[in-house]
């Protein structure tokens, strides 16, 4: 799953933040990170529990960000958007309705043999992937990203024109 995490991170953080200066390349990675780090644990034989589907891996992101960055307040501001992402991909994947993963280690260390919630749902993830793509669209549209200009420091930077702030 791809186009739903970066998609729904896109028009989610659009909607709450409305921060043209955001590192919305950031609040992407972010989005897909967790389920990238799961799923190379699982390549590299450790199976489930998935560590980066827990609150304590985001806030241990939000954490780090926010002790790497002291005193240097711009950097902060866009390493910020990585773990927004990554609390979004939590919202986003239903991890919270697994207690035991998502609390841990809160409701004890034992987080028994899990799959990830993606892969979980099975076929129903061909809609989400489509929401996602619709979602994507959206933000191309919104973003005027097929505008070359506002493409190339959408890539370079991850902002969009403070003009579309409305």
């Amino acid at each position: 799953m791809i186009l739903w995490f970066a998609g729904m991170a896109l028009v989610a953080v659009w909607a709450v933040f409305r921060d043209p200066a955001i590192d919305h390349r950031l609040v992407v990675a972010g989005a897909l990170l967790p389920d990238v780090v799961d799923g190379l644990l699982d390549v590299l034989g450790i199976s489930g529990p998935w560590p980066a589907h827990t609150l304590a891996a985001s806030a241990g992101a939000l954490v780090a960000v926010m002790v790497t960055t002291r005193g240097r307040r711009l950097l902060r501001r866009r390493l910020l958007a990585l773990p927004i992402g990554t609390f979004l991909h939590l919202v986003l994947d239903g991890a919270w309705a697994d207690a035991e993963v998502f609390w841990w280690p809160f409701l004890g260390g034992d987080l028994g043999v899990e799959v990830l919630p993606s892969v979980e749902r099975g076929l129903s993830n061909v809609v989400l992937e489509l929401a996602g793509l619709a979602a994507l669209v959206w933000a191309w549209r919104r973003f005027r990203l097929s505008e070359p200009g506002r493409r190339a420091e959408f890539l370079r930077s991850g902002r969009v024109g403070r003009d579309l702030v409305a």
